[in-house]
């Protein structure tokens, strides 16, 4: 048996997705399992942690029978997952007490409010603005609704990378990338903080071990469907994992991944860079012993702004409809769309934000409105992107770009004009699970990251618009966001 195959699992907002790849760190095959997305008349969005469970076995299991690859070929598995989605559960039967709370979901606003005197702190603490996005106030909203929940030593918690290895390997861990986006691991001494914990009510004991990113996280056969236990060798959330893929390990290097929601992240190396208004400071990873730290601003509304046409408005039929209907556009038409549908992230951090169309007219249509939903993503991104240079006194030279809006040539050529910057779009989609993929294999001896994430090919949108235009578009924006600000 010659070939060796590494198992990347990309546990993300809409589904789960399991990739093979070479002993080359080359995309060998990928299959996908979507869960539900369970929203309730409030707005709050939730998971089923069983069924996004059984539903990565089931993609890891068609993966080996499309690919044609021997199970006994894969010696190892990472994952990248969706970061800030939270959930708890007992350890000694294994089962969730409670669904998963997702990162978009904004309904620990309370929990928020109540250590509100204490935000200046807990961003020293932790890097992040106090908000309910993180999963510290979902914990504890759940610990404040289910009665005797903080009493019970059976209860622990975690985010979706400690879920999936606990059942997995029945080890109770984390790494660095996702401790650091709870709110409650201090990003300085890069331990758990006692501190933030009490603020928010979670007991430590609740609280995984937290592993450098490349770690032996534990062995597992995935219930059978490998001959022998393959080794656990490479745990990022899922932002971190593109940053990786992209190649980011520079000093300024920044990526955006275009998913439901968008991460912007910078580089800023393995120094503390100070905590900054509207901008979360965060770890990229911890690898062979050395750590990275980002800037980052979260999005969190830009790939579901097109789900929501999609689905709920049903304003298209699919999201290959956009380019070309945003092309057809009147020129002159001014609408804007804040899609604030639970608030908005960085860097307003205005969890009562509320949607809003802005600027229409009678002449507006449907070509109008599908425009303002694309051009929406740009603006959003736009906007962190300045922040991100301002704070870290780097002027943006190019936005590494990855996730599936990625193939919306009319989105990228908007977003380089708004930048004033290339925007080099990677040609693979998988990029949070390349990163894991690619952790695996270095921590396995197959190649370094550095090899892998170099044969990947980019496609380069380089800035065009009028600079008069430009200005004109985003002091457009700018008042439409205002106009739903608190």
């Amino acid at each position: 048996m010659s070939e060796k195959y590494i198992l990347s699992i990309d546990q993300s907002t809409q589904g789960t997705k399991a990739m093979l790849f070479s002993s080359a760190g080359e995309l060998v095959c990928r299959c996908d399992r979507r869960h539900r997305q369970i929203v309730s008349d409030q707005g709050w969005v939730e998971h089923d942690p069983m069924e996004i469970y059984k539903n990565t076995l089931a993609a890891v299991e068609e993966l080996l029978q499309k690919s044609g690859a021997a199970p006994a070929a894969v010696v190892g598995a990472g994952i990248s997952n969706q970061r800030e989605t939270v959930l708890v559960w007992n350890k000694k039967t294994g089962l969730p007490i409670y669904n998963a709370i997702v990162w978009q979901c904004g309904r620990a606003t309370a929990q928020c409010e109540r250590v509100a005197p204490q935000r200046q702190r807990i961003q020293q603490i932790t890097g992040l603005p106090l908000s309910p996005y993180w999963s510290a106030a979902k914990v504890s909203w759940i610990l404040d609704t289910l009665p005797g929940t903080r009493q019970d030593e059976a209860l622990v918690c975690g985010t979706m990378d400690s879920w999936l290895l606990f059942r997995l390997t029945g080890r109770h861990l984390t790494d660095h990338s996702n401790a650091a986006r709870t709110q409650l691991f201090d990003i300085q001494k890069l331990c758990w903080s006692e501190e933030a914990c009490g603020m928010f009510g979670v007991p430590l004991r609740m609280l995984p071990q937290v592993c450098d990113s490349d770690a032996a996280f534990g062995e597992s056969d995935f219930e059978g469907i490998f001959p022998r236990p393959i080794p656990i060798r490479g745990v990022l959330g899922d932002s971190n994992g593109a940053l990786l893929g992209q190649g980011c390990f520079a000093e300024g290097q920044t990526k955006c991944t275009f998913g439901t929601g968008s991460s912007v992240m910078m580089n800023v190396g393995p120094r503390f860079p100070g905590v900054h208004e509207g901008i979360a400071t965060s770890l990229a990873w911890k690898i062979g012993g050395s750590l990275d730290y980002v800037m980052e601003g979260n999005i969190n509304y830009t790939g579901a702004i097109i789900t929501w046409l999609c689905e709920d408005v049903r304003l298209i039929g699919s999201p290959k409809e956009c380019a070309a209907l945003a092309r057809q556009a009147n020129p002159e038409d001014g609408t804007y769309l804040v899609p604030a549908f639970s608030g908005l992230g960085a860097p307003y951090w205005d969890s009562g934000a509320r949607a809003s169309f802005y600027g229409m007219s009678r002449t507006t249509g449907k070509a109008e409105l599908v425009r303002a939903a694309e051009q929406a993503i740009a603006y959003q991104i736009h906007d962190v992107a300045a922040a991100l240079a301002q704070a870290s006194g780097r002027r943006l030279a190019a936005l590494c770009a990855d996730g599936g809006p990625t193939r919306d040539g009319y989105l990228m050529q908007f977003q380089s004009d708004l930048l004033q910057a290339p925007v080099l779009a990677g040609g693979m989609e998988e990029l949070s699970g390349a990163g894991a993929a690619f952790t695996t294999g270095q921590a396995l001896g197959l190649f370094t990251a550095e090899e892998a994430a170099a044969r990947l090919e980019k496609r380069a949108y380089r800035p065009a618009m009028d600079a008069r235009q430009r200005e004109a578009l985003l002091a457009g924006w700018q008042r439409a966001v205002r106009s739903v600000l608190g």
